[in-house]
């Protein structure tokens, strides 16, 4: 019978060769099968106008996620330690926040020395802009201590909408691969300290690691890689290793010995990762 999955089936096999599909489908029926040249088909738009200059407006070709905002705010103004921390009431509210907040707060701003961080680790206050934990070592080091789930998600949702945003093969008007790889080396330089990956990067690199060239700042995106967590392994052969496999072997050699030496900082960051994790187990 003409069942919804085999119509969706038979309307397969007549886009791809319709000599064996003779019958007459619907016009509207439900979808299926995901088309998956639609990255492809994306990507190549973005390039056409990219070198046409003909439409200005920015168009971003992540799968399941929704155009990126304005750009008017560059994202290294967010890397900027704000003069006031994220708990800023307004004047007339001031007095009852007083009364409420019994807890002194010390100003993120003021926090220059390791001695000072130590003495103040448990009235510190998070800033509102959290690019700039990225920059700060005595905040990376709170945030390592700390350990606080809402802090990782603040940092980790503002890090996915900015890399979104800023990459310069996924969005057609965003054509200044200096400042991305800026940014890039920022995050790497925080997961080295760290000693982790983030997982916003980590989806970053599934999403658009299908549409890269292997060229768009090769470095910054193979360091990257090499700090995926250990705990994304399941899913990493198709995510990861199939896209590095199809620009590996169209590639120079050059290439091919980045992706091997990435690959193999990889595995000893998981080395390394494996064995606090065992040696912080009593039992091990």
């Amino acid at each position: 019978g003409m069942q919804p999955h085999l119509q969706a089936l038979l309307s397969l096999y007549k886009l791809f060769c319709p000599e064996l599909v003779t019958i007459t489908l619907p016009a509207k029926m439900r979808t299926f099968f995901k088309n998956s040249e639609g990255p492809w088909k994306a990507a190549m738009n973005a390039v056409r106008q990219r070198n046409q200059g003909s439409t200005p407006l920015t168009q971003a070709v992540f799968l399941g996620t929704a155009q990126p905002q304005s750009r008017k705010k560059k994202w290294n103004t967010q890397l900027v330690l704000p003069a006031t921390s994220a708990r800023n009431p307004e004047k007339g509210t001031e007095k009852y926040c007083d009364l409420l907040n019994t807890d002194e707060t010390f100003p993120v701003e003021q926090l220059q020395t390791f001695p000072q961080l130590l003495q103040n680790i448990h009235c510190l206050e998070f800033p509102s802009q959290m690019g700039s934990v990225l920059t700060n070592p005595l905040l990376l080091h709170y945030m390592n201590c700390l350990r606080d789930e809402s802090i990782y998600l603040r940092l980790y949702y503002w890090m996915g909408q900015m890399l979104q945003e800023e990459c310069t093969w996924c969005v057609v008007d965003n054509t200044n691969e200096t400042e991305f790889k800026s940014f890039l080396q920022t995050i790497y330089k925080a997961e080295c300290f760290l000693q982790e990956g983030f997982p916003a990067c980590e989806e970053f690199l599934y999403k658009s690691l299908p549409l890269w060239d292997g060229s768009c700042c090769r470095p910054e995106v193979l360091k990257l890689v090499s700090w995926i967590p250990l705990s994304s392994s399941p899913e990493i052969k198709s995510y990861l290793y199939g896209p590095l496999a199809q620009l590996f072997f169209t590639s120079s050699l050059y290439f091919k010995c980045g992706v091997l030496e990435t690959l193999k900082e990889l595995l000893e960051n998981w080395l390394n990762c494996s064995v606090i994790n065992m040696d912080s187990e009593p039992h091990s």
